[in-house]
């Protein structure tokens, strides 16, 4: 019994032990007032090509807004210089009816450029994002979406266009034109 208590002592001195009661200031500056450099550390870039990185299958589109995914998200949105001549043939164009499928890979470089760039044309279309469905999928391109292989997804970014629930086109990978005037080209087809 004695020995449990004494067992119990020297753990709870050894846990206790390396904490420190002194306010961080004082901790950070010695005895002569001169600046103490401070080691910080800094995350290594994030490395996108490990799957524990990965969005895989539906997904809210405000994580990309967050870390790791805010570091290319956040920079393509704000940096994308819009097609003003397509953006306005945009603006002009009904959104009754249209939905959009996204299906990219946050591992995919061409995903990390295209994203971004179609989120801010769709911010400033004010395009309800709840019109909008995100599909993250693997590097073999697979995904956990039921009926997800009638999509036909070959390459990714694939941006899906439906009008009224039926596919008026798509734009895979990049765009032909630029992503503004694939989208007014896809709306202006006939069905």
């Amino acid at each position: 019994m004695k020995s449990i208590f004494l067992l119990s002592v020297a753990l709870l001195i050894l846990f206790t032990g390396c904490r420190s009661i002194k306010p961080a200031s004082e901790i950070s500056k010695p005895a002569n007032n001169e600046p103490v450099p401070v080691s910080v550390n800094v995350p290594a870039q994030t490395d996108f090509d490990n799957p524990t990185t990965w969005l895989i299958g539906y997904f809210d589109p405000g994580r990309l807004s967050q870390e790791p995914y805010s570091t290319w998200y956040t920079k393509g949105f704000d940096d994308y210089q819009l097609n003003t001549e397509a953006l306005n043939k945009l603006l002009d164009k009904n959104k009754t009816g249209i939905t959009i499928k996204i299906v990219m890979g946050t591992w995919c470089p061409d995903s990390r450029r295209e994203v971004p760039r179609l989120m801010r044309i769709l911010d400033i279309w004010q395009f309800p994002l709840s019109s909008v469905t995100f599909i993250g999928v693997d590097d073999a391109k697979h995904s956990p979406v039921v009926d997800y292989d009638k999509l036909d997804i070959q390459r990714v970014p694939t941006i899906i266009i439906y009008k009224n629930n039926i596919e008026a086109g798509r734009i895979i990978e990049s765009p032909a034109t630029s992503l503004e005037q694939d989208i007014v080209d896809i709306l202006g087809r006939k069905e």
